[in-house]
C-alpha cells in the first residue's frame, strides 16, 4: 500500500512551468522547512515548479515533524524497522514523483530531486531505481542507504552533486567520500563539494553551488 505525501507547493514565476524541483526534507522537520529554499532559489529557475511533501510517519524522536523512516540513536527504533521504513517510505516517494510529474506536465529528465539529511538518503535510494532517468539528484548533508543492494538494482544514473559541511556533528562527513566512491564506482556522474567550517545544514557556498549545477542539468542558460 501507498501512503498519499501531503505537499506544498510553489508556481514558477513565468507560469511556465517547465521544469520541477522536489524538495525532501530531513529527519523530524516536514516540507515547511526547505520552501524558504524555493523562494531564494527561484528567481534562477524562472520555469520551475518547487514541491516539497511532508514525509509519511510522525516522527518518533520529534512529534512536531517527520520522518522517511526511524532512526535507532535516536529514537531507539531497530535497524530492521529502519530498513523497512526506508523501503516502505521509498515506494511512497516513487509515487508522489510519478503523480507530480503527471500533475505539472514536466517528464522525468526536467525533474531534479532535491534533499537535506534523510531526504538525501531517500533521494538516493530513489532515483537511481527508476527506469525514467530524471535530471539529477542533489544531497545535502545525507549518506548513501544500502550500496551494496543499489549494485543489483541501479536502473538508471542521473547525475548526482553531493555536499556536506565538514564540522557536521548528526551525520559524519565522511560519508560524503564514501557515496561518492560508491556512486562512481556504479558509473554515476558525481560531483562533490565541501562546505568548510559548516554544521549539519545548507551553508551559502554549497547552495550557489548546488544551483549552477541544477540549472545546467535543466538547461538553463
Amino acid at each position: 500500500m501507498v501512503r498519499e505525501l501531503k505537499t506544498l507547493r510553489q508556481t514558477s514565476a513565468s507560469g511556465k512551468n517547465t521544469s520541477l524541483v522536489i524538495l525532501l526534507h530531513g529527519y523530524g522537520a516536514d516540507g515547511d522547512d526547505l520552501m524558504g529554499l524555493a523562494q531564494t532559489m527561484a528567481p534562477y529557475f524562472p520555469d520551475t515548479v518547487f514541491v516539497a511533501p511532508d514525509a509519511p510517519e510522525k516522527c518518533a524522536g520529534n512529534a512536531a515533524g517527520f520522518q522517511w523512516f526511524s532512526v535507532p540513536q535516536v529514537d531507539n527504533s531497530s535497524e530492521a524497522d529502519a530498513v523497512s521504513g526506508m523501503e516502505q517510505s521509498a515506494k511512497d516517494l516513487d509515487a508522489y514523483l510519478d503523480q507530480m510529474m503527471t500533475a505539472e506536465g514536466v517528464a522525468a529528465d526536467k525533474t531534479i530531486l532535491f534533499g537535506f539529511s534523510q531526504g538525501t538518503m531517500m533521494a538516493l535510494q530513489v532515483a537511481p531505481r527508476r527506469a525514467d532517468m530524471l535530471a539529477a539528484v542533489v544531497g545535502f548533508s545525507g549518506s548513501l542507504m544500502l550500496p551494496d543492494a543499489l549494485r543489483d538494482e541501479v536502473v538508471t544514473r542521473p547525475p548526482v552533486m553531493l555536499l556536506h559541511g565538514d564540522k557536521d556533528e548528526v551525520v559524519p562527513p565522511e560519508a560524503l567520500s564514501k557515496a561518492e566512491f560508491a556512486l562512481d564506482t556504479l558509473g554515476f556522474e558525481v560531483y562533490a563539494f565541501v562546505m568548510e567550517n559548516a554544521a549539519h545544514g545548507i551553508a551559502s557556498d554549497g547552495l550557489s553551488v548546488a544551483t549552477g549545477f541544477m540549472r545546467e542539468k535543466l538547461g538553463i542558460e
